[in-house]
C-alpha cells in the first residue's frame, strides 16, 4: 500500500480564529483567488470535494455527492511559516515560532558570516525575491557580493547570478550560513537562490536549495520508515525535514514536474509513503500577489488530477493538503495564517465523508501512521476509521 500526500503549498481556505494576532485579517486564498478570478475550471477538485470543505469560496465550489472525504485543520503551532506547518503535518508541535528577522540579520552576524566566506554582502533587509535581484543584481552582477534578504519567516536568503558566483560555491556560503545561524542566530531555513540572465532578464532556477535545522523530534517519517517502509520524497519534502526520516527523495523544477515524479513514484513497486510539494503555489504566485497566475495553477494541477488518481492501486490513499496560506489579495508579500483543506481519495475510501475541523494539523500524519501500520506522534488524533 502506498499512502500519498500532496501539499499545495499555501493554498489556504479562510483565516484562522487566531489570524489576526498574525496581522492577518479577513484572509482566504483560494476564496480571494476565486473572487479575483471570476471563476475557476477544476472539475476534478470539486468531484473531490474540496469545494465542500467549511468555509472553502463560501460554498461557491459545492458539488453533490462528491468521490472524496473532506475536511479541514486548524494549525496549532506558533507561526504560518513552511518548516512550522510541515512539521506540525508531521507530528510536531512548535510552541516558540523561529525568530524572524524585520530590520535585517544584526550587524555582529553579518560581520562574522563576511569574514567566513571572505566578502561582503549586499541587501540584508526584508525584500520579495524576484524584486531584490532586481534592485541589486547590477551591483552583484560588478562586484561579486551575494545578495543577502529576508522576510517575515524566518529565513536567510542568498541569491546569485551563478555566472558571478557558481551554484557550488553559493551553496558552500548556505552552509557556511546554516553552520552559524544557531542559538541566538537561530534561523529556520537558509535558502540559496540562484539566477541566471536569460533574453536580457534575470530568471531565477530551479536550482533552489533549503538548508533547515533538523526536525526537533519524531516525525511520522521516522515511525514509518522504523516500520520498514518506504518514505519517498518529492520536491522540497526532504530539505525541511534535513532528510531526517527520508529514505529516497527527487527534486522537481516546478509543480508540473512535481506531478510527473509523484505519478512515477506511484507505479513503483514499495510499500509506504510519498510525500509532495508543490511550491509554485506559493514562490510564484502567493508571494508575488498574482492573483490570476494563481487560479490559473490551480486549474493546471486540476487537470493533472487524473493521472494521479489513475496511477493509484486499489489500497492506496492520497490526501491534498496545504501548510499555511499566502493570500495573494493581501497586503505585504508574507504567508497568511489560515485554514488549511484536507481531501482524502481512494478506491476503499468513504465517498462524502465530512471529518470537520481538525484540531490540528498533525491529524493528516497520525492517519497516515496510522493507514501503514506505524507508530504516531506525540500530537494528532487518526481520522482513518471515519474514512475507511
Amino acid at each position: 500500500m502506498k499512502f500519498s500526500l500532496i501539499v499545495l503549498d499555501s493554498l489556504g481556505v479562510g483565516a484562522l480564529p487566531d489570524s489576526e494576532n498574525y496581522g492577518d485579517v479577513g484572509v482566504n486564498t483560494l476564496g480571494h483567488i476565486l473572487d479575483r478570478c471570476g471563476t475557476l475550471n477544476i472539475p476534478n477538485l470539486r468531484k473531490l470535494g474540496f469545494g465542500n470543505i467549511e468555509g472553502a469560496a463560501d460554498g461557491r465550489l459545492k458539488v453533490d455527492n462528491p468521490i472524496g472525504a473532506f475536511g479541514r485543520a486548524k494549525e496549532i503551532s506558533k507561526g504560518k511559516d513552511t518548516i512550522t506547518g510541515h512539521w506540525e503535518i508531521a507530528g510536531i508541535f512548535t510552541e516558540i515560532p523561529f525568530p524572524s528577522y524585520p530590520d535585517g540579520f544584526p550587524k555582529e552576524f553579518m560581520d562574522k558570516f563576511h569574514e567566513a566566506i571572505g566578502r561582503e554582502t549586499l541587501g540584508n533587509y526584508p525584500a520579495s525575491g524576484t524584486e531584490i535581484i532586481e534592485e541589486l543584481g547590477d551591483e552583484h552582477e560588478k562586484t561579486g557580493k551575494p545578495i543577502v534578504y529576508t522576510s517575515s519567516d524566518s529565513v536567510f536568503q542568498i541569491a546569485a547570478n551563478t555566472d558571478v558566483i557558481p551554484l557550488d560555491k553559493l551553496y558552500e556560503m548556505c552552509q557556511i550560513a546554516r553552520d552559524m545561524l544557531q542559538g541566538e542566530w537561530a534561523c529556520g531555513r537558509v535558502i540559496a537562490r540562484p539566477y541566471i540572465i536569460e533574453n536580457g532578464k534575470r530568471k531565477r532556477t530551479s536550482d533552489r536549495h533549503d538548508y533547515a535545522v533538523s526536525p526537533t523530534d519524531v516525525t511520522v517519517l521516522d515511525t514509518i520508515k522504523a516500520a520498514g517502509k518506504e518514505v519517498y520524497c518529492v520536491g522540497k519534502i526532504n530539505d525541511i525535514f534535513n532528510g531526517v526520516g527520508v529514505t529516497k527523495f527527487v527534486k522537481t523544477k516546478n509543480n508540473m514536474d512535481g506531478v510527473d515524479k509523484t505519478v512515477e513514484a506511484m507505479k513503483m513497486d514499495f510499500d509506504g509513503f510519498i510525500f509532495t510539494n508543490l511550491v509554485e503555489f506559493d514562490s510564484e504566485y502567493g508571494h508575488r500577489r498574482n492573483a490570476e497566475g494563481y487560479g490559473k495553477a490551480i486549474e493546471e494541477f486540476d487537470a493533472r488530477l487524473p493521472e494521479l488518481m489513475d496511477a493509484m492501486a486499489d489500497d492506496d490513499v492520497m490526501i491534498l493538503c496545504a501548510d499555511h496560506g499566502n493570500d495573494p489579495t493581501y497586503e505585504g508579500s508574507d504567508h497568511t495564517r489560515e485554514y488549511i483543506p484536507i481531501v482524502v481519495y481512494g478506491k476503499k475510501i468513504k465517498a462524502g465523508t465530512n471529518i470537520g475541523t481538525r484540531d490540528t494539523f498533525a491529524d493528516i500524519g497520525a492517519t497516515i501512521a496510522d493507514a501503514l501500520g506505524a507508530e504516531g506522534t506525540k500530537i494528532g488524533s487518526s481520522f482513518l476509521a471515519e474514512i475507511k
